[in-house]
């Protein structure tokens, strides 16, 4: 017999299942607005420094970060993707474990195709000159 989870821990399951589904996503759009916009203002202001820092440093720390988010989204899909197949259904019906495994599979390639799109978008922010004109 097993206890069923409380209240609480279903709710960061559930926090946590988001996270492995969206977390790719919304770190790929802080990553374009933050690397992009930031790339594209500083040049248009005609200045190669953000507060006295390096474009290129701001930049990297604009893909850097977003892509950590990303890798630990993926960290969460692949944990509640092996969680899934290896639980039996006691408390929850056999839908439900489908459906969260379903969503864990979508996490999972969902955050690696993000990963793989921040990763070639910094390479061309840091491969290219800031402010070609």
């Amino acid at each position: 017999m097993s206890a069923q989870p409380g209240p609480r821990t279903r709710l960061a399951g559930g926090l946590l299942l988001w996270y492995a589904v969206l977390g790719g996503a919304l770190a790929w759009a802080v990553h374009v607005m933050a690397a992009w916009g930031v790339d594209e203002l500083t040049c248009a202001s005609g200045s190669d420094q953000v507060s006295g820092v390096s474009l290129r440093v701001v930049v990297a720390l604009a893909v850097v970060l977003p892509a950590l988010a990303t890798v630990g989204a993926l960290l969460a899909a692949v944990l509640a993707w092996r969680r899934t197949a290896r639980a039996r259904p006691d408390g929850t019906t056999e839908a439900t474990l489908g459906r969260t495994r379903m969503l864990a599979l979508l996490g999972l390639w969902a955050n690696l195709l993000f990963l793989t799109i921040i990763a070639l978008g910094g390479v061309a922010l840091l491969v290219f000159p800031p402010c070609q004109r």
